[in-house]
């Protein structure tokens, strides 16, 4: 197939385009940059400057490209803005769907995150309703991801990969990146809140593999959601960090990882890493 791919010299896209054209799809790649461009094209894909803030541009770009599918894994973290992030999945994925519609793609694959869930005592499915009533700090990223996956839900086909928490290289947990600086100083506490983690491997993989699934969410994430008791401890030991500091309160109440069920059992799909115990290791 002809895969239009938003974001493909992001950390995941720069994973997903060689697991696309191994299975012998042709990747276009938007770039923002010139150096954006470079990388996507050493990747072997072929690269087309645009912004998708700039919705004109945007349709001319993907009529162009003329795909069968659009793939869309945006962000906006490289400052750790949530709220640039957020405006991107709302105004970026809304004209990235508009010109999807336009050039008549049928398919459209998405990015969107495992933690966005309304509070509850176990591990989320795909069911549970997305938190739009939390606290005011918190709505801001769930509305972004609630435009996103509206938004994308409008094209005949569509997939929303709900990623737990990236960890690997060129994410913020791995050696040397924000969450390892925070371990090192000491500023990184564990805690009773329970995270779903995946590598970023395996978020290509799954990203490859819903170019054929039915339509809908779906939760990408290994299959050991955990609290931080667990899993600090062994993140700090995995970047050479001290071990942290304990907090005794209570669990957020979001804070409840996301249930892969749907994934493993439905659609056939298992992360090559099963759990972060080994991952950290690996990574």
């Amino acid at each position: 197939m002809r895969i239009f791919l938003a974001g493909a010299s992001g950390v995941v896209g720069r994973r997903v385009v060689p697991v696309l054209l191994a299975d012998g799809h042709e990747v276009t790649g938007l770039a923002r940059g010139a150096a954006s461009a470079d990388r996507i094209t050493a990747l072997g894909a072929t690269a087309v400057l645009g912004d998708v803030y700039d919705a004109p541009a945007l349709a001319e770009i993907v009529r162009a490209a003329a795909p069968d599918v659009v793939m869309h894994q945006l962000t906006d973290l490289g400052s750790g803005d949530r709220a640039a992030n957020a405006r991107l999945r709302t105004v970026g994925t809304r004209n990235l769907v508009d010109a999807a519609e336009a050039a008549g793609v049928r398919r459209i694959v998405a990015q969107s995150i495992a933690w966005a869930y309304e509070p509850g005592a176990a591990p989320a499915p795909e069911e549970t309703p997305l938190d739009l009533a939390g606290t005011p700090d918190r709505l801001g990223s769930v509305s972004g991801v609630a435009n996103l996956e509206t938004a994308v839900s409008e094209l005949p086909e569509w997939v929303v990969l709900r990623y737990g928490t990236l960890y690997g290289p060129g994410t913020w947990y791995t050696d040397g990146a924000l969450m390892a600086q925070l371990a090192a100083a000491g500023t990184l506490a564990a805690t009773a809140d329970v995270t779903s983690f995946l590598h970023v491997d395996d978020a290509a993989s799954a990203a490859l593999a819903a170019l054929t699934w039915p339509t809908g969410p779906v939760n990408i994430c290994d299959d050991d959601p955990a609290a931080g008791y667990d899993w600090v401890p062994a993140f700090c030991a995995s970047v050479g960090a001290p071990p942290p500091a304990r907090s005794d309160a209570a669990r957020t109440p979001w804070a409840r990882g996301a249930d892969n069920t749907h994934a493993r059992k439905d659609l056939g799909w298992t992360p090559s890493r099963p759990s972060w115990r080994e991952g950290f290791k690996q990574s």
